[in-house]
């Protein structure tokens, strides 16, 4: 796949064309956590909104659940079956009470009433926000916000999310809450998950990360696979959680651990072992 914009100075000019998205070719199957990571226009976020047709690749196409994106009569079933979830929940917050706003994309579907608040019952629930459906949104934490956020993609039953920096504007607090929703969504839904982030610690439970720079697919493997490569990570300009970091330093100083820590138990452990087995 192939995305272009073209360049133009103050007077509507072209200066030239660049290559948001360049000759990617991911294949994420159904029940999948995947991760894409990127430093600043990488092109992670355009690749993210042609998944969700809000973008055309220029050249090549995206198939979701065998549908093409460009064909124009599948576009209200393939915004349906991939929903989109963005860094600031006030943007896709609309409701002034937070099982309003849950709602208001199955009632747009057609969903029939009493279904939709089955919907909204459910989708609260899974995202851990039930006690929370009479709130207004206004009175909510930016991590509650963000999961409202998410509630209100699930309820439209789709079979695929694409959260862009859904942590972005949170603190950490707020960044746990929503990563833990994430993962129970894909753990016990079974909802195709593909996770957009420049936060290290919240892929290492991803099936899949994919590592994008200057719009191409610079580094693809599971999480132990990447975080092996930190001199690599380095170089595009991305940091490592603290603890593989860390055992990476220990690693150059010459003990014997092996690569790829993604955890504090996981360093425990190791550390324990080389204690063990030390002359």
């Amino acid at each position: 796949m192939v995305f272009e914009y073209i360049r133009r100075d103050e007077e509507g000019n072209v200066e030239g064309i660049t290559r948001a998205v360049d000759e990617v070719d991911l294949d994420v199957r159904q029940g999948e956590f995947i991760a894409i990571l990127g430093h600043n226009g990488s092109g992670k976020s355009t690749l993210a909104k042609h998944i969700n047709a809000i973008l055309y690749p220029t050249e090549g196409s995206v198939w979701v659940d065998g549908m093409n994106t460009k064909d124009d009569k599948d576009l209200w079933n393939i915004r349906q079956e991939a929903g989109m979830v963005f860094q600031n929940p006030d943007n896709q917050i609309i409701g002034q009470v937070v099982e309003e706003d849950v709602g208001f994309g199955p009632e747009n579907m057609g969903v029939p009433t009493e279904e939709i608040w089955e919907r909204v019952e459910e989708s609260l629930k899974a995202v851990g926000m039930y006690q929370y459906r009479k709130f207004s949104p206004n009175k909510l934490s930016g991590g509650q916000k963000q999961r409202v956020s998410i509630a209100g993609v699930i309820a439209m039953h789709p079979k695929c999310i694409i959260l862009d920096e859904p942590t972005a504007m949170l603190d950490p607090n707020g960044r746990r809450e929503v990563v833990r929703a994430v993962r129970a969504l894909n753990d016990v839904e079974g909802i195709t998950v593909l996770l957009i982030t420049h936060y290290m610690e919240e892929i290492i439970h991803a099936d899949k990360v994919f590592v994008m720079d200057k719009g191409k697919i610079a580094m693809q493997g599971t999480p132990r696979e990447i975080f092996s490569q930190v001199e690599r990570l380095k170089q595009l300009r991305l940091d490592v959680p603290q603890v593989t970091l860390l055992a990476h330093e220990l690693q150059k100083s010459g003990i014997g651990l092996p690569a790829g820590i993604l955890t504090v138990e996981e360093l425990t452990q190791a550390l324990e072992t080389v204690q063990k087995y030390r002359p």
